[in-house]
């Protein structure tokens, strides 16, 4: 068993599949062009991942267990300051998996989800919002508490290296990709006519996608991976009895906006403490910040009495994909990402100002946001009205404007 685990989590595995790919090292190229084994095809590029820079004269790095990633003596984190370069050679996939990789992004969902809710169903938005944040916090807390390196570089080559400070298993974009394409499908049913055996295909084929897409760009091992989607499975089993009793509770319940806004601020402080600075803690802020602002903006719309979903008998019928309702669905996205956007910046802004000034940080103190007590409140209360914005007032600006 552990032997297996093992060469599950080995990174030759990962390089091999990415070699599969058309993803070689320059070095690991000019070895097989000397053997006579492969040539590069014309036109191919060759990219460096290298910092423009390089390292800064008279600084020493050491690196420690997680991949190769580096510390600085000045305590700046950064990432091995000389990738090694690689070349594609299969770009319909190489594009394949950067944009499979693009859907397991915290910004994706952030941006994308609430498409759901102003152009299909807030009842299928907030089942996501809830499954996307439960299982990206169990992922992001066991990352962090088991410690376990991402794939060596080289073999690997390394394509995201603003997240290869964190550790690897297990991958929260394949228990990402997991809980939102199967909570889809177990929701929808109810809610809209539809094929379930042409869901079921799109659900395996668009995790699927995501889960190869973490190997192809280095991130995770086998291991991180297969983790990850079994781990959302399991949640997902052990969930699903309780969904309808949760919806019930977080619309009707008095305590619901309490607790949706206490419960996920707690965890953002008692996050996991690691002994030099990693993005997960205020990425997983930012998820709980927007999960807790949309359960309190669903729970306002319950007590309005304007919920948003699709009247009539249920399951309605899938919105048909006329020339007008692209255009409305586009304009509603445009407004609505405006608004989240506009939301952002501007609560952003005056939250770090008070923090800041509060805490007697210069405000050209670029560092100072990775404390504690100034990532964790902005990211949350930023996150937070985020949330808010998109569950109760986007939707009645586009009645406003006449685009629902």
């Amino acid at each position: 068993m552990l032997q297996s685990l093992a060469y599950l989590h080995d990174s030759e595995l990962v390089a091999r599949f990415q070699r599969r790919c058309g993803l070689v090292l320059v070095e690991a190229a000019r070895h097989d062009r000397s053997r006579g084994r492969t040539r590069a095809p014309t036109g191919t590029t060759v990219h460096n991942g290298e910092p423009r820079g390089g390292q800064q004269e008279g600084s020493r790095d050491h690196q420690d267990q997680n991949s190769n990633f580096k510390h600085k003596e000045n305590g700046c984190a950064v990432s091995a300051c000389s990738r090694p370069q690689y070349e594609v050679r299969n770009w319909p996939l190489h594009f394949l998996f950067l944009l499979s990789a693009g859907l397991g992004h915290e910004i994706f969902y952030i941006t994308c989800l609430p498409c759901i809710h102003w152009s299909l169903d807030p009842f299928l938005c907030r089942r996501l919002v809830n499954m996307w944040t439960l299982v990206m916090y169990v992922g992001q807390v066991m990352k962090d508490t088991l410690k376990l390196p991402r794939p060596l570089s080289p073999p690997v080559v390394k394509l995201e290296p603003r997240v290869d400070a964190e550790y690897g298993l297990p991958s929260t974009h394949a228990m990402a990709a997991t809980a939102i394409s199967f909570t889809v499908l177990l929701s929808a049913p109810s809610r809209i006519q539809f094929q379930f055996e042409v869901g079921l295909l799109i659900a395996l084929t668009l995790s699927s996608l995501v889960c190869l897409s973490r190997l192809y760009t280095g991130m995770h091992s086998v291991l991180d991976v297969i983790c990850g989607a079994l781990l959302s499975a399991i949640i997902l089993f052990l969930t699903y009895p309780y969904w309808e009793a949760f919806d019930r509770f977080q619309l009707t319940s008095s305590v619901s906006p309490i607790a949706a806004l206490m419960l996920p601020l707690l965890l953002s402080y008692t996050y996991p403490e690691l002994d030099r600075y990693t993005t997960t803690r205020g990425d997983t802020t930012t998820i709980l910040g927007a999960g807790a602002g949309c359960s309190v903006g669903y729970w306002v719309n319950q007590q309005l009495g304007q919920t948003f979903e699709p009247q009539g008998a249920l399951p309605v019928p899938l919105p048909a994909l006329t020339a007008d309702a692209l255009a409305l669905g586009g304009a509603r996205f445009l407004v609505g990402v405006a608004a989240l956007l506009g939301t952002r910046l501007v609560v952003k802004t005056v939250t770090l100002q008070a923090l800041y000034s509060w805490y007697g940080v210069p405000r050209n103190d670029g560092g100072a946001r990775r404390r504690r007590e100034i990532e964790v409140p902005y990211k949350f209360v930023t996150y937070t009205a985020v949330g808010l914005v998109n569950s109760i007032l986007v939707n009645r600006v586009f009645i406003l404007l006449g685009l629902l």
